[in-house]
């Protein structure tokens, strides 16, 4: 599975490939280029950062749930069965 971006989204992105190109490394990037390099970063990195989302999103969600159990069991009536 490969990241695929809007059209809009590749402009934004390449532009700011291109700013940070020219401001730290003092290379003016072209439009071509920076579409390449876009599409190797998505290529070969994108799964990475993608991967780090979903960790981050688990993470989120065990302790929202976590967060609900705690709530619920706070709210438990007491039975002979306890």
């Amino acid at each position: 599975m490969s990241i695929k971006f809007s059209a809009q989204e590749k402009e934004i992105l390449i532009h700011k490939l291109q700013a940070y190109m020219s401001k730290e490394l003092d290379f003016e990037l072209g439009q071509f280029d920076g579409d390449f390099l876009l599409d190797f970063i998505s290529e070969e990195m994108g799964a990475y950062f993608y991967n780090r989302g979903l960790y981050d999103a688990k993470l989120r969600v065990e302790e929202k749930i976590a967060q609900i159990d705690e709530a619920l069991y706070e709210i438990e009536q007491p039975t002979s069965l306890r």
